[in-house]
């Protein structure tokens, strides 16, 4: 009997055996995987949907991950053409109509419909991840701000364009902006999509950029759980305020135009004590790293790529190109990174790019590489950042007074008045110089010609 009992319990120990083999087996081949690792990212932003874009190829051939639109991915307005003259005047004393006015919901549909059969684009959207925000042009007019009417349409386009599922929290939110974490523990990279268009108040206001809700939607971000990175996006730079020193010749939507709002921005970095911040942003028609060094706790990069088909020096003739890049050289720039891995003298790109980061998550240190690409793909400018570099300070850590003497803490508004206008007193100096030859010129030739009529009636 006791042999007996002996052999059924080893029967039944072998049965339960088994049994937790298989289970354990089932459940280990259910349970999900672990995210994977993203270690490449593209981002670019000003894509006319109308232009060659065969900058596709070189976003495809540096093989990202994740690609993530800054705005501007199509430019849904209509523009006018520049007339002084005539029924309809866009610039000048006698302006009566303004040069940018909003398409039809039905135009913009279709421009997005161009845009996403672009066939380098195509082929990227069977690669990567494909995430993004907005600018003005795709939220429908030029510059606009909370009082477009038609935001409500062009945000329900966006994200048809997007591939935003139709039970997403964005489309029954007001504006576009969003967060995603990507990555297993301890290599996580949070990227927050942030709208400026939904909620910003008029420009010069110093009002709000983001408006109250989605600021509450941020400090509740950047508080949640820590990541290795965290990368802002904006459609508008961040750190770079070019407005103060291109003016009175022309401005640039920034940050820095609302002062407060980037000090609020910058303050709450530091009191939510959030780690590995980059910014990264478009709107400008050119590319350029800049770097603030008395935001937070650590040097705050903006990695600034514009644009994929649009650039300022489309704006001339190529054999005048070099006279985009010496005023871009003139222009006074306390916040831009200067540096070997630069292409040009001024560190900007003023021909179609597009922005990469590399992070080297086994490297020891572990570095993030940033930097801006042409359209063969090779880079024009570039940063290798360690990840110890965007730590906020230990408890009782001191600070580094020298840190305020850096050329990275004077804002482009503190400038003595003489360096800020530079640029425009080069301008208009220039303008009268040629004025002034012109009309030196003119006096030559007609005392030539006097001389010439005297010369012949005495023959």
């Amino acid at each position: 009997m006791a042999v007996a009992l002996s052999v059924w319990n080893l029967i039944t120990l072998l049965i339960l055996f088994i049994a937790v083999a298989h289970f354990g087996s089932a459940l280990q081949e259910t349970s999900p995987a672990p995210p994977p690792v993203v270690s490449r990212i593209a981002f670019g932003s000003c894509s006319h949907q109308s232009y060659p874009q065969p900058i596709w190829d070189a976003v495809i051939d540096f093989d990202p991950q994740l690609f993530i639109h800054l705005g501007d991915n199509i430019y849904g307005d209509n523009k006018r053409p520049f007339r002084m003259f005539g029924k309809e005047r866009t610039i000048g004393p006698w302006k009566n109509v303004p040069r940018f006015y909003p398409s039809s919901e039905q135009e913009m549909e279709k421009k997005y419909e161009i845009a996403k059969q672009v066939p380098g684009y195509s082929r990227l959207r069977k690669k990567a991840q494909i995430i993004g925000t907005w600018d003005d042009h795709d939220y429908g007019l030029n510059d606009a701000g909370k009082e477009f009417s038609g935001k409500i349409s062009s945000q329900r386009l966006l994200l048809d364009f997007l591939d935003e599922d139709e039970d997403s929290p964005r489309r029954k939110q007001a504006g576009v902006y969003a967060s995603y974490l990507f990555g297993p523990k301890g290599k996580q990279i949070k990227v927050i999509l942030l709208d400026t268009r939904y909620h910003r108040d008029p420009m010069g206001s110093d009002g709000s950029i983001l408006g109250d809700s989605q600021w509450v939607w941020l400090e509740k971000e950047l508080k949640g759980p820590g990541s290795e990175l965290t990368i802002i996006a904006s459609s508008i730079q961040v750190v770079s305020n070019l407005s103060a020193t291109t003016g009175p010749l022309f401005g640039m939507e920034s940050w820095g135009r609302f002062p407060n709002e980037r000090k609020r921005l910058f303050r709450l970095i530091t009191d939510t004590k959030r780690n590995g911040v980059l910014f990264i942003s478009g709107d400008v028609h050119f590319g350029e790293i800049t770097r603030y060094d008395c935001g937070s706790e650590y040097s705050l990069y903006d990695i600034t790529s514009s644009g994929l088909t649009q650039a300022v020096e489309a704006a001339v003739p190529p054999p005048f190109a070099f006279v985009v890049r010496f005023l871009a050289w003139l222009t006074p720039s306390t916040m831009r990174v200067y540096g070997p891995k630069c292409r040009y003298r001024s560190c900007t790109y003023g021909q179609p790019n597009f922005g990469a980061i590399e992070i080297q998550w086994d490297a020891t240190p572990q570095i993030v590489k940033v930097g801006v690409r042409d359209t063969t793909g090779a880079p024009v400018a570039g940063v290798d950042i360690l990840f110890s570099d965007l730590q906020h300070r230990s408890t009782g850590q001191a600070f580094d007074k020298e840190k305020v003497k850096q050329q990275h803490c004077t804002l482009e508004t503190d400038l003595p008045w003489i360096v800020r206008r530079r640029l425009a007193f080069f301008c208009f100096g220039a303008v009268a110089a040629l004025f002034v030859g012109l009309v030196l010129l003119i006096y030559m030739l007609v005392r030539i010609s006097k001389k010439l009529v005297r010369k012949f009636k005495i023959d």
